[in-house]
């Protein structure tokens, strides 16, 4: 069996920056490409519209559950296979990964290792913890190309699934653990490597961050989370008064709420939209979101007095991703017939399965990712100051990066057992 792995958890970028291999590996001759200038733009515009996307697929196999995951880790996995797929395989990824604007496989390149080498700069001295990292990790049975060898050297590991497949599932399981901090354990079960894997494609990414402004736990209180008109339960409701940015989008038809991390050069905060308490209010947000809609209301906020109320969650999530792909429209890739020459020569690459497993957990001190209820007019006009931002009923949250306009997390909660 083959597997492509997906590991994200709970929430500094470990990147390495390499010089680009010559010769012909993702192109007819990658010495003559030119820069493209514009690359790492459009490729952070293609991880938005990919996180929109990954969560309309994600509400359509779990719907009305609590959901959380990483696009920018998937993302990332995917990219990599598709630096080696060839065909209807690399096509399809391509367009899932929404990059039609590049004119060859260089020019991604380009924009995923600028990406890389700033996130490791902003990490040396970052105050919140943002680590990813990617691995192929390869039988040594399978001959790899040279200049894939050389092009990914850092990502690049060979295991001996042939004679040794248990210890190999061990060793990627513990690759996992090791850069979420043990948040994510056993994320390959037993069985799932055989003598017959030849390729696991890996992405860890692991989060940590400080409120800004810490909660007092002094001022949390047993609240009520309503589900659903007909459904609540008791919840530890955080709050707090101080000042945010803050938008009434009424395009969206919702209330937008940016609550930063501590360390104003990370630029990383957790953004909240925030619906009416309306039997659809959230589904609506969700339909109307593009990813120009998204782009505007993370950056519209004014800075003003509000009064928070946010629930003291975490949760866990597994999602087996072969239906879930399969409904962005990678497909092939799981299929017999998938094009993964650009790998290998030799070799029929193949793979079987994906996994994505993700955890989160908010707390007065941040995040590692009744009846009163606040409606809310989606006119012109502003609401009273101090606002009131009630997270009482379902909403979605986000994990942004300000500064690469990457959404690093991404879930929607809709109560504690959900």
């Amino acid at each position: 069996m083959i597997t492509m792995l997906r590991a994200i958890p709970t929430l500094v970028c470990t990147f390495a920056l390499f010089t680009l291999s010559l010769g012909q590996c993702l192109t007819d001759n990658d010495s003559t490409q030119p820069i493209n200038k514009d690359a790492r733009t459009k490729l952070y515009f293609g991880e938005q519209t990919f996180t929109l996307n990954m969560l309309k697929a994600l509400r359509t196999s779990s719907p009305n559950e609590n959901i959380f995951f990483s696009p920018y880790s998937t993302f990332h996995a995917l990219l990599l296979v598709y630096f080696g797929a060839k065909g209807n395989t690399e096509t399809e990824l391509k367009n899932a990964l929404n990059l039609n604007w590049a004119s060859s496989k260089f020019d991604v390149m380009q924009a995923y290792r600028f990406e890389e080498s700033q996130r490791k700069r902003r990490a040396a001295n970052a105050s919140v913890v943002f680590r990813a990292a990617d691995k192929i990790f390869v039988s040594r049975e399978t001959a790899f190309k040279d200049c894939m060898k050389d092009l990914f050297h850092e990502e690049f590991e060979t295991l001996d699934f042939k004679n040794d497949a248990e210890n190999s599932r061990v060793y990627i399981n513990k690759f996992v653990e090791n850069v979420t901090n043990n948040n994510i354990k056993d994320i390959l079960i037993p069985g799932t490597i055989t003598q017959a894997t030849d390729l696991v494609v890996a992405n860890a990414a692991y989060f940590k961050g400080q409120w800004a402004s810490k909660f007092s736990p002094d001022d949390t209180f047993k609240g009520i989370f309503f589900s659903t008109p007909e459904k609540h339960n008791f919840v530890d409701m955080m709050f707090k008064k101080g000042v945010f940015n803050h938008a009434v989008n009424e395009r969206l038809g919702c209330h937008v709420l940016e609550i930063p991390y501590l360390g104003e050069e990370n630029g990383i905060s957790m953004m909240i939209f925030l619906p009416p308490f309306t039997p659809n209010g959230l589904e609506n947000v969700l339909t109307r979101l593009t990813p120009e809609e998204l782009e505007q209301a993370l950056d519209e906020g004014l800075s003003r007095e509000v009064e928070l109320q946010l629930p003291r969650f975490s949760f866990e999530k597994t999602y087996q991703m072969v239906p879930v792909l399969s409904d962005m429209g990678v497909k092939n890739l799981f299929e017999s017939n998938a094009n993964l020459s650009g790998f290998s020569d030799t070799a029929n690459l193949q793979l079987d399965d994906a996994v994505h497993k993700a955890k989160i957990e908010v707390n007065e001190e941040g995040s590692t990712a009744a009846a009163a209820t606040v409606l809310f007019s989606f006119r012109s006009s502003r609401p009273l100051e101090p606002a009131q931002f009630f997270c009482d009923h379902p909403f979605m949250f986000l994990i942004y990066d300000h500064k690469s306009k990457a959404v690093l997390f991404a879930g929607v909660y809709r109560g504690p057992d959900q």
